[in-house]
């Protein structure tokens, strides 16, 4: 996730290793160089709906966790790392510039929904909710009292007051919050392997079979919401290999993907023995709504109170920094977008309305992010895609404008579809006639149709247009 944060936290991490030579003669990194922005780029992506998500999987995956990993490596892992790569490759400044490939009006649009989906709307509610769920609800089971709404106040209080200046929680925990958070995954991992809790439940329907497992892997990736900020954060991965002492285009892309290797590779790791703790879960514990409870029960299981205690302080540690970082994010993109209103309101804007959010539960935020995450997503693939070949059509906005708008098509009615709110009618139409509408896939059908027209477009008309 775009968390402005955790960059602060690595940049501190990296900001240890002066006097390491990052680059050779050649251009090319030296090997601590490397592993030292590939976790920068782990620290970037990994969040706490990374551990949610996978833990969520393994349970309804059962047998097939393998299968379901699979596809959702390729939308939790490959895609933000193709984003990483679109923008270096891009040269573009931010997202919006990227976007306004297709038009300027769509670049601002696209822009925002992206802001207010990985921020106040979806991801930063999620931050407050995965907190008490797994720090919080294990404790205060048997009180008397709703305790969310208290903790969750608290929370976002906490958040509000330092995103006006967040650099001050950096100082103080940041040193010690990613490794303390891989070293509780760690052992709760090991543990796993050394007292297996269950053995591998029954896949549900959604994952009755390898290429159903696979699709399901693939669409609940989204769910990381890691491609849509994968774009917005690049450039300053970018920059950072920039100041390592790389200057040419080709080596910069290059780098990024050699790098991003290393996080992959971590994400991988996490996103595999998480998903295997889910499946193997079942059979004691049952099924549960979300991946929060799965963590927080396995860790009472393997390690009792004290390993409960443990993750429910990493796990709030990092909901919390998250939480900040997209506030801050978000505050600085709007407050640029309108210099009028100040940077301290929008903080408090997006603060007050994660919070009422929040609220819902976090059964509902992710119940409710699907169907947008549903519109996007195919949007933000479609535009990573066209960067990555860019060169091939010579850039053409015609191109970006017929694909993106084809794409639009089938994925808004996708999202309408899982809202529950498309017309019966049309749904019949796009499930009967396009493949793979009714596995929320036929957006790829609706790219390729948009691809070629853009292609018979730019043969017709000279201009650059």
């Amino acid at each position: 996730m775009h968390i402005l944060i955790r960059i602060i936290i690595v940049i501190l991490f990296l900001y240890n290793l002066k006097g390491v030579t990052f680059m050779n003669g050649n251009e090319k990194l030296s090997a601590r160089a490397y592993w030292a922005i590939g976790m920068m780029l782990f620290a970037l992506f990994f969040g706490a709906g990374n551990l949610i998500f996978p833990a969520a999987l393994g349970q309804h995956a059962g047998d097939n966790v393998g299968w379901a990993l699979f596809g959702f490596v390729l939308t939790g892992v490959g895609l933000p790392l193709l984003g990483v790569v679109a923008m270096g490759y891009s040269s573009c400044k931010d997202v919006e510039e990227l976007a306004s490939r297709v038009h300027p009006i769509y670049g601002l649009i696209y822009t925002i929904a992206l802001y207010l989906s990985i921020g106040p709307m979806f991801a930063t509610p999620r931050t407050g909710t995965v907190a008490y769920e797994i720090a919080i609800k294990p404790f205060a089971e048997g009180l008397h009292m709703n305790m969310e709404p208290i903790f969750l106040a608290i929370f976002f209080g906490v958040s509000l007051w330092l995103s006006i200046s967040p650099h001050k929680l950096v100082n103080r925990i940041g040193n010690i919050l990613t490794p303390a958070l891989l070293l509780v995954i760690l052992l709760l991992i090991v543990k796993s392997f050394i007292t297996p809790i269950g053995g591998y439940a029954l896949p549900q329907p959604a994952y009755g079979d390898a290429p159903t497992a696979v699709l399901q892997g693939f669409l609940d990736g989204y769910n990381t919401m890691d491609a849509l900020a994968s774009v917005v954060f690049a450039i300053l991965v970018i920059d950072f290999v920039r100041l390592s002492g790389a200057t040419n285009h080709e080596v910069i892309t290059k780098t990024v993907m050699e790098v991003g290797a290393i996080a992959v590779g971590l994400l991988g790791i996490v996103y595999v023995f998480i998903a295997n703790i889910g499946a193997t879960s079942v059979e004691r514990f049952g099924l549960f709504d979300t991946g929060a409870p799965v963590l927080s029960t396995s860790a009472s299981y393997l390690f009792g109170d004290f390993g409960q205690i443990i993750l429910a302080i990493i796990v709030l540690l990092a909901c919390l920094s998250t939480s900040i970082g997209l506030i801050t994010s978000c505050g600085t993109y709007f407050h640029k977008l309108t210099p009028k209103i100040s940077y301290k309101l929008y903080v408090v804007i997006f603060s007050v309305a994660a919070f009422g959010l929040s609220m819902f539960g976090l059964k509902t935020i992710i119940s409710a992010a699907i169907p947008v995450l549903m519109l996007l997503y195919p949007l933000t693939i479609v535009i990573i895609l066209l960067a990555l070949i860019n060169d091939v059509f010579g850039g053409r906005r015609c191109i970006y404008a017929w694909t993106i708008g084809l794409t639009m098509i089938s994925a808004l009615m996708t999202g309408l579809e899982t809202a529950g709110i498309a017309p019966d009618a049309l749904e019949g139409l796009f499930t009967q006639y396009i493949p793979f509408q009714a596995a929320g896939m036929g957006w790829v059908s609706f790219a390729i149709l948009g691809f070629v027209v853009g292609l018979i477009h730019k043969g017709l008309v000279s201009e650059n247009k």
